[in-house]
């Protein structure tokens, strides 16, 4: 399913965003027509649309595009995608007109199974923004795959913990909850978490991660996710504060669309 202000769209519509890549994004898991975190999806769309084409969003109108599409019962992953069709890259300072795409695609039941992954040094244009440009993210994600493991895991020069690929990353060591202090996409399900369980906030390097109790990549689509493997050192999947965070995200209520 893919509708442009809730209508069928056009390959002629898409050429923009597919050509040139400026645009932003959220991805929202729908269950039976509810959204855990809908009105921080929401402050998204808009707080990025300012960023990116200095215009303002209407939520309330998102919100309605999105119920056209998401199924009343059953899962599935939503995207809204703001851009303009008639961006054009030799003028990208000309006044905007950002329109919302909106797409859905299925997802897995969850707890999804652990991640392996690889540290890749890498940090995205503009970390605070959910932008289309996903070409540096989707080349470490395929490296990584390339080299035999699930995903990328970003480290900057000095080798500190920001991100995974499109997924937030969070450490228990023998006592608390850590969120690494970096330049990265503060995503939903890690806001959720953030106000659902006492956390701190530090730097951390990737030499650090060896010991960490338990490791654990978050996002709206899978939920809280153990991982298993980072490089060549080998975590635990099974620490109970896994469970423990993945019942405080079941039990934040969720919103009607």
């Amino acid at each position: 399913m893919a509708e442009l202000n809730g209508e069928p769209i056009s390959v002629d519509q898409l050429k923009t965003l597919a050509l040139t890549g400026y645009g932003h994004f959220t991805s929202m898991r729908v269950e039976d027509g509810r959204v855990r975190g809908l009105s921080l999806h929401q402050d998204r769309l808009v707080r990025d649309c300012r960023a990116l084409f200095d215009a303002e969003l209407d939520p309330e109108r998102v919100r309605d595009l999105v119920r056209r599409v998401a199924p009343t019962a059953g899962a599935c992953v939503v995207r809204v995608t703001i851009f303009d069709p008639k961006f054009d890259m030799g003028h990208p300072g000309a006044k905007a007109d950002p329109q919302v795409l909106v797409t859905t695609r299925p997802t897995g039941n969850l707890p999804l199974p652990p991640l392996r992954v690889q540290a890749r040094k890498y940090v995205r244009d503009l970390p605070g923004v959910k932008s289309v440009g996903l070409f540096g993210t989707l080349l470490h994600r395929r490296a990584a795959q390339l080299d035999g493991f699930d995903d990328a895991l970003f480290v900057d020069e000095q080798s500190l913990v920001s991100e995974g690929g499109t997924w937030n990353i969070g450490f228990f060591d023998q006592d608390r909850v850590i969120w690494p202090e970096a330049d990265c996409l503060v995503g939903v399900t890690m806001q959720l978490l953030k106000d659902a369980h006492t956390y701190d906030e530090i730097p951390i390097r990737l030499a650090d991660i060896a010991d960490m109790q338990a490791v654990f990549a978050t996002n709206a689509a899978i939920g809280v996710r153990a991982v298993s493997g980072v490089d060549d050192i080998a975590l635990t999947d099974t620490h109970p504060i896994i469970d423990t965070l993945r019942k405080a995200y079941m039990e934040v209520p969720s919103d009607p669309l």
